[in-house]
């Protein structure tokens, strides 16, 4: 239940605020859609961790490319 409220939080993100915001993604997929992955196939907890650490890797040095979903 936790993890479909966190994905619908980040499906607003997608159709809100990213939308007006100018592309910056170093990452593919994007961090709102590894997220979404991530919460689907590993649920709220282990999901949520995964995709935290795959937000605070978006940074200058943090790396960029393909990035799946483990």
């Amino acid at each position: 239940m936790l993890a479909k409220i966190l994905i619908l939080l980040t499906r607003g993100w997608q159709k809100g605020p990213s939308k007006v915001l100018p592309p910056s993604c170093r990452f593919q997929p994007s961090c709102s859609a590894y997220a979404i992955t991530a919460l689907g196939r590993y649920g709220a907890l282990k999901g949520g961790w995964l995709a935290l650490k795959r937000i605070f890797r978006c940074h200058p040095w943090g790396g960029q490319g393909l990035d799946p979903v483990p």
